[in-house]
């Protein structure tokens, strides 16, 4: 079965930085466009940034300049790389999946950015 296993969150002081990972199993990671959304506190779950299976990649403008998203296709594994954080970034950030048979999502893996 599909199974997205994000790790990397954590607590960081503004302007830090962290680096969240995504292991995917069950899918032809190659040939996914892999996701990252956040979801804050009462608020609605939003799209982050995207990676094509041809490594092209789209970002949110609120965090453009700021945050990479990559990929390692001989790990099953996507990346985002997130600097200069500000507390507004505070959330869970999910990865996500688009297949024939649905969407899948991670459990998420919580960022909280404070002094």
């Amino acid at each position: 079965q599909v199974q997205l296993v994000e790790s990397g969150g954590g607590l960081v002081q503004p302007g830090g930085s962290l680096t969240l990972s995504c292991a995917a199993s069950g899918i032809k990671f190659g040939i996914s466009a892999m996701k990252w959304f956040r979801q804050a506190p009462e608020k609605q779950r939003e799209w982050v940034a995207t990676i094509t299976s041809g490594g092209s990649s789209n970002y949110r403008g609120s965090v453009k300049g700021r945050f990479t998203i990559s990929r390692d296709n001989a790990e099953n594994t996507v990346y985002l790389q997130m600097n200069s954080l500000k507390p507004e970034d505070t959330a869970v950030y999910y990865c996500n999946v688009d297949t024939i048979a649905g969407a899948y999502w991670g459990q998420g893996t919580q960022v909280t950015v404070s002094s």
